[in-house]
């Protein structure tokens, strides 16, 4: 529940103030709007594999840490690309969300047999 919630909250957050967030961070308002829906399409499968434990197979667990992990590396590299431009905010929102997520990749691979086993 708690990786769902993170990611739909995180999503809508960066949706609605994607317009302000921008020149803070010195990015592209597409590229928020992109990561803003890329958290509520991740919080959304996340959420729902809290809800139906007949859905949490070993496949969708490993699924969930997949994304984890690929959004912590793809939260660096957006750092790295725009590293020119990017504001030190822009920059520490998404390292602090690379290391977040990737946290949680790493408590969802450690549990990984309980998460698929709990009800």
């Amino acid at each position: 529940w708690f990786d769902g919630m993170a990611g739909l909250t995180a999503g809508v957050v960066v949706l609605m103030m994607s317009p302000w967030l921008a020149p803070w961070y010195d990015l592209p308002v597409s590229l928020l709007l992109f990561t803003g829906g890329m958290n509520l399409v991740y919080g959304s499968y996340s959420s729902t594999l809290a809800r139906r434990s007949t859905w949490r197979t070993p496949r969708t667990i490993l699924a969930l840490i997949a994304a984890n992990a690929l959004w912590s590396v793809v939260c660096v590299t957006l750092v790295l690309v725009f590293f020119e431009q990017i504001h030190v905010f822009g920059a520490i929102h998404l390292l602090g969300e690379a290391c977040f997520v990737g946290g949680l990749a790493v408590w969802e691979w450690r549990w990984r047999e309980a998460l698929v086993n709990t009800t």
